[in-house]
């Protein structure tokens, strides 16, 4: 066995153009169908966690005065940092169904193209 030759044809299919295929292609749709969806959720979850947090600091004088006024000032904060977190999930649902009717049509030709070839 020749382990020179072994080496040379890993370095040239690492280097050579690969030509996508259609299970790539379909795998690429699906992932762009999906990613705006997780992008949205997870940076308006971060955002809304942050500002419950920052609610709740403000509630138990961490920040703030430690005054009735800050207090309630954390509450509204709290408040509407644990709403953002709540609607996040429906808003999620909503965004990526509109992202998957935008690439339904692609991705089941696709499929249909794939499962047909099999056969």
């Amino acid at each position: 066995m020749n382990t020179d030759k072994i080496y040379a044809e890993a370095i040239v299919n690492e280097y050579s153009k690969k030509s996508a295929t259609k299970v790539m292609q379909l795998k690429k749709l699906d992932r762009a169908a999906k990613l705006p969806a997780q992008i949205f959720t997870y940076t308006f979850g971060i955002i809304c966690a942050l500002i419950a947090g920052v609610g709740m600091c403000l509630c138990m004088g961490v920040i703030g005065e430690g005054t009735t006024v800050f207090m309630i000032m954390g509450i509204v904060i709290g408040l509407i940092g644990f709403i953002g977190t709540a609607v996040n999930y429906p808003i999620y649902k909503s965004i990526l169904k509109k992202s998957k009717d935008k690439y339904a049509g692609d991705i089941i030709r696709l499929a249909r193209e794939i499962a047909d070839s099999e056969e």
